[in-house]
């Protein structure tokens, strides 16, 4: 089952990955994705393995953006790949058939790719501008998510879709009223003033929204 909520890791200033994971797992969050871009990869490794304890804890799923070997080495449940990223054909290769994978999208074209590829869902944006990622792809907002997920259910394609890029806490609702699965969520969770709040919020307004948008 994928999550509805995925908390994207992100370093704050004088903090760590880490301490942002676990701040998140304390305050709710059930579906961890470890995104250390452009890192040494024994860093990425030490994080992976204390994180995969961390969710362990809190019985909590770790996916593991970009890095395939980190995630066979850390026993991860996921993978994250972004579109520069390696193939999923080739990451199979070394993470193995029952491992979650997701693949980033931005156009339709990238959609059915993705379900081609076999992924288990696609991380499908950004919705705004995000400090968070180099190379941004074009900015979908609410309209660019409607039209795509219409076109999904034209071509009858079900793939969870998690929209991601810049999600507030005061979009969640209308960013789930395009037929999204779920919401990606990183800086309105590692900033929050209460997390715990602001976490238990996200997962009512996507239950919630979910469950009417597909009634």
């Amino acid at each position: 089952m994928i999550s509805k909520l995925h908390y994207i890791s992100q370093k704050p200033v004088n903090g760590t990955h880490l301490k942002s994971i676990d701040n998140a797992l304390n305050s709710g969050c059930k579906w961890i994705q470890l995104r250390m871009k452009d890192q040494p990869l024994e860093l990425v490794l030490d994080t992976a393995l204390a994180a995969r304890e961390l969710c362990n804890q809190h019985q909590a799923k770790l996916i593991i953006n970009d890095y395939p070997q980190v995630a066979l080495a850390s026993k991860a449940d996921g993978l994250h790949l972004g579109l520069l990223d390696m193939s999923v054909a080739d990451a199979r290769e070394i993470v193995g058939h029952k491992m979650i994978i997701g693949g980033t999208a931005n156009t339709l074209e990238h959609i059915l790719q993705r379900v081609a590829e076999g992924v288990d869902y696609i991380g499908l944006g950004p919705f705004r501008f995000t400090k968070t990622k180099k190379n941004l792809s074009p900015i979908l907002g609410l309209q660019g998510y409607q039209n795509l997920i219409a076109e999904m259910r034209k071509k009858e394609i079900n793939i969870p879709v998690i929209a991601i890029g810049g999600i507030e806490l005061a979009d969640v609702s209308s960013v789930m009223e395009t037929g999204v699965h779920g919401v990606a969520v990183s800086g309105a969770i590692t900033f929050a003033q209460n997390r715990e709040e602001v976490i238990a919020e996200i997962y009512q307004k996507v239950e919630t929204k979910y469950i009417a948008f597909n009634n």
